[in-house]
């Protein structure tokens, strides 16, 4: 059933987006320079800036990507999920120190913060386009997921809902920076975390609880509920390692931490991860099971796409008032998240290119800030069509992107004195260069990696 005969599904998400662009002009008339733009004014309080972090990651990736991911590939993907303790990973590895560094330095970006360990201006520019080149991918991951999730809502093809939700996310992106991303975040968060248990609720009620599923997939595909899942060990070794030591080079989520008011609260940034965190990954495999159950029990047809299995089940086994919070949620993190990674792609092109090769910045720098948006809007667009892949997939590839080029010249460079300036630009090159080029290959037939090791996995580790 569209979603435009569910009234209460309509409403909740033109209510939800209303409230959105609410936020993003509060937001623009309280950023007034490149402070408020890139870093919020550094004026997150603990609870903002760890809910806005895991908001983040939730996103279009874990909602859409995640449970298609499950349902296609069984336990492959639950090893994806362990993401709930990367958070905390990340927190040790460069939390602390990163917000240390923002209370003493002028540090609006992750090049600042290279610049500032390293020196010179080559870690700078080589940071700045390992954040363009990922960033590309990570926003047209978002862009494709806002495409599958209103096609299927509003029973519209898929270019059209692209172009819908860009059009909305630039309304509201362009004006509040990161002020209006991370309230936007925490907006979506305070909803997942209301809908996430009713949700889990529903998934067993439609298959008829936990046992019972469980027991039906592994008679009728054993190796899906296997330990390594239908991909094979090397497949969810991988998701693990991307997923775990991954977060400390994810910028959407680091990046949070130069914005933190007040380091002593840094105390409950662990625990605080993990509660919030750990209900969503509740949704993401109990969603892709319940919709696996249903479909081979004949009590769904086969999805078109894996893609599509969070937003058939939310409008067909769940309430109006759940499916309405649920898919309103949905939609306003996908683009919230996507103002994060415009924000990230918008100081790298305006603010660091130019001071790593000019030597300073450029004059009306929140003017063309907010310009430098609307370009990446298109070619992420264009990137996501290109590429039209499983969303999973696609941020897969993003994430790996950012894991191998951010994480080693973060994660040892804040904790290793003797890391070096040369050896943060040959790490930052080598991976992109590496991920980038056998994405591309892999895509266009050739295949170079074992089956099932996927590239983000292997640059980080190269």
């Amino acid at each position: 059933m569209p979603i435009v005969q569910s009234p209460f599904v309509l409403w909740s998400c033109i209510v939800y987006m209303a409230a959105c662009l609410a936020i993003g002009y509060w937001a623009w008339r309280r950023t007034e320079n490149s402070k408020d733009f890139f870093v919020a004014g550094k004026s997150l309080g603990i609870v903002v800036m760890i809910v806005a972090s895991n908001t983040s990651i939730i996103s279009g990736f874990a909602f859409i990507g995640g449970p298609g991911a499950v349902y296609s590939s069984g336990s492959s993907s639950m090893w994806l999920a362990c993401a709930v303790i990367g958070g905390p990973v990340g927190l040790i590895l460069v939390g602390k120190r990163l917000a240390l560094l923002a209370e003493i330095r002028e540090i609006y970006t992750l090049p600042d913060v290279v610049q500032a360990r390293y020196g010179g201006r080559w870690p700078r520019a080589a940071m700045a386009l390992a954040l363009l080149v990922g960033v590309v991918g990570y926003l047209g991951t978002q862009v494709l997921a806002l495409g599958v999730a209103m096609s299927a809502m509003f029973d519209i093809n898929l270019v059209a809902s692209m172009a819908i939700g860009l059009a909305v996310l630039a309304g509201y992106s362009v004006a509040g920076g990161m002020l209006a991303a991370v309230y936007t975040d925490l907006l979506q968060g305070a909803v997942m975390l209301t809908a996430a248990f009713a949700i889990c609720f529903y998934a067993l009620e439609a298959s008829g609880g936990l046992t019972e599923m469980t027991t039906t997939l592994q008679a009728m595909d054993p190796e899906y509920l296997s330990a390594w899942g239908t991909m094979g060990p090397l497949a969810a070794v991988s998701w693990h390692f991307l997923a775990v030591l991954g977060i400390a080079g994810q910028p959407h989520v680091i990046t949070k931490y130069l914005m933190l008011r007040d380091i002593r609260s840094m105390r409950w940034a662990q625990a605080l991860s993990i509660s919030t965190f750990l209900p969503v990954t509740f949704i993401w495999v109990g969603v892709g099971l319940a919709m696996r159950y249903l479909v081979q029990t004949g009590a769904e047809p086969s999805l078109a796409s894996e893609d599509l299995a969070t937003p058939m089940f939310l409008l067909h086994h769940t309430p109006p008032v759940v499916a309405g919070i649920a898919l309103a949620g949905l939609l306003g993190a996908i683009m919230s998240t996507s103002d994060t990674f415009l924000n990230l792609g918008a100081a790298a092109a305006v603010r660091d290119i130019p001071r790593a090769f000019l030597g300073r910045g450029i004059e009306r720098e929140l003017f063309w800030s907010r310009t430098a948006t609307v370009v990446l809007l298109a070619v992420s667009a264009l990137f996501a069509y290109y590429m039209g892949s499983l969303t999973a997939l696609l941020g897969t590839f993003a994430a790996g992107t950012f894991a191998a080029a951010i994480a080693p010249t973060m994660a040892l460079g804040l904790n290793w004195r003797r890391a070096s300036a040369a050896a943060c630009v040959s790490s930052i090159g080598v991976s992109i260069v590496l991920n980038v080029s056998l994405e591309l290959l892999a895509r266009n037939g050739v295949q170079i990696l074992p089956q099932g090791l996927f590239v983000g996995a292997f640059s980080l580790l190269s």
